[in-house]
């Protein structure tokens, strides 16, 4: 009996696609025409896609070609993937970090991450919405705003659910099924949230294993880009094709080393059985009762795999006040960086000129104000404020080696296990260590959180580990994975 493609495509995997194509049954130009139509057909409900690459359609009968005379270039070969607004691509799309004020700029060169994707063969399928300049522009700004995109929903709640930031569209896109993954960027947990929120995996790499060129920043300390999926699997196939080596990139010189260009053989279904698993209880306390569930199912799921569960784990950093002074000064600095940079056609060069320019057209571009930008620019630009020394050292420090280095190394762990993005991924930000999250359940009753949110909706169990431990993590999750498969698709889009 013929499969429909259009049902089959629901969930289906990056190797499942890639299998299909090798097989003749479905060609790069037909997948991405059926994400299209996906697109076309669902997205209006959820504002995740800002704009389609126009060339996509014609990219991906080239790649079918290039497969008819001279083979697959591997695993993504024809596979269209979204990425989040603030990665540059040197094609027909722009790059805007979600902002009116960069609606017309396009890049005058990929990003590294783009390259690497084009490179492995994958179709850049188009551009997701995002928080606008990755949420730090207002501290009351919504979670998937952007001034260009509007407010992205979450699928499994449109209107209802908390989507998650500042990934906020590559993590609804990818849950909807409007492509077969995205790439997301993250400072402070903004691969992770959207991921768990919507039910997704997510990997945040070790600062340096992937590069930072070609990316609008807001810290030269935290930012990386990461896959957002919908199976470990994809995840690692995705990571694979980002690592490397550039010069543009100072720390992936000495991070390529631990760089793998394949992380498929982390998949163990059977990794948990070896695996030492910390529980950090203080980060639960604060857990409404389902979340609180979910993260001891959780735990037991792991004692029955075969882990070692040492609980509690205590971090000499838990009672540390943690202050943004490191996004605060290094923003400006890098911001201005990227900016001046910028063809003479756009018009904004600097902060400065941001801020102006948000001004001057307000009725578009300030719903929520630019506080967090104002904050930053009152800064030097110049990165020699003691105020930001400081900083930096204490987050390294205290984070690192007397926070997540610590309990590793004391308990002989392999990581940490945290729920969602509370608090831990932040640590793991500030250390610039890898995190992962998988889908861990479901949360039927919510509490309001701050910011007026509700904490029901789809959770994430979360994996954080020491630096450029991504091959650990990866086999902890997908072991994990493969014992419960909580991911779901969202009803009204499969």
């Amino acid at each position: 009996m013929e499969i429909n493609k259009k049902e089959w495509l629901v969930e289906a995997d990056i190797s499942s696609m890639q299998s299909a194509m090798e097989a003749g049954w479905l060609s790069a130009e037909e997948l991405v025409g059926l994400y299209l139509g996906r697109i076309s057909r669902y997205d209006h409900l959820l504002r995740s896609i800002l704009e389609i690459n126009p060339d996509a359609l014609e990219i991906a009968r080239a790649l079918d070609r290039e497969r008819a005379e001279k083979g697959s270039r591997g695993s993504l070969h024809g596979i269209p993937i979204l990425l989040k607004d603030n990665i540059d691509t040197g094609d027909n799309m722009h790059t805007s970090a979600g902002s009116v004020a960069l609606a017309n700029s396009f890049a005058a060169a990929d990003s590294f991450v783009a390259s690497q994707l084009r490179a492995a063969g994958a179709v850049l399928l188009g551009k997701a919405n995002m928080t606008e300049w990755a949420n730090f522009m207002s501290d009351s700004m919504w979670a998937g705003y952007s001034s260009r995109g509007g407010l992205v929903l979450n699928p499994y709640g449109p209107g209802d659910l908390f989507i998650g930031g500042s990934s906020s569209g590559s993590g609804a896109a990818i849950a909807a099924n409007l492509g077969a993954a995205a790439i997301g960027t993250e400072t402070s947990g903004s691969i992770i949230s959207p991921a768990c929120q919507n039910c997704l995996v997510g990997i945040k790499p070790t600062i340096g294993l992937v590069s930072r060129s070609g990316i609008i920043p807001i810290t030269n300390s935290q930012d990386t880009a990461g896959p957002m999926t919908r199976t470990v699997a994809d995840a690692a196939i995705i990571l694979g094709a980002l690592t490397g080596a550039d010069e543009r990139d100072e720390a992936t010189l000495s991070g390529a080393k631990h760089a793998c260009r394949d992380y498929t053989p982390f998949l163990d279904a059977h990794a948990l059985s070896s695996a030492r698993i910390g529980i950090p209880r203080f980060y639960y306390k604060h857990l409404d009762e389902s979340r609180l569930a979910i993260i001891e199912a959780a735990i037991e799921v792991l004692k029955q795999a075969g882990a070692t569960i040492v609980d509690p784990v205590e971090l000499p950093c838990e009672q540390t006040e943690w202050d943004n002074h490191v996004m605060r000064y290094e923003f400006k600095k890098y911001l201005n960086d990227y900016l001046e940079k910028l063809d003479d056609t756009v018009p904004i060069h600097s902060l400065q000129e941001l801020i102006a320019y948000n001004e001057e057209h307000a009725h578009i571009a300030l719903k929520y104000g630019q506080g967090t930008l104002i904050w930053s620019e009152e800064t030097s630009g110049t990165l020699a404020e003691q105020e930001y020394l400081d900083s930096r050292k204490k987050d390294k420090e205290l984070a690192g080696k007397q926070g997540i280095d610590f309990a590793l190394e004391k308990h002989s762990l392999d990581a940490l296990l945290f729920l969602g993005n509370e608090e831990g991924d932040d640590l793991a930000a500030r250390a610039g260590y890898p995190v992962i999250t998988v889908p861990g359940g479901f949360a039927d009753k919510g509490i309001i959180a701050p910011g007026g949110y509700t904490t029901k909706g789809p959770q994430g169990i979360t994996f954080i580990g020491a630096a450029f431990s991504e091959p650990t993590l990866i086999k902890l999750a997908y072991s994990y994975e493969q014992a419960t498969k909580h991911r779901f698709p969202p009803e009204a889009f499969k």
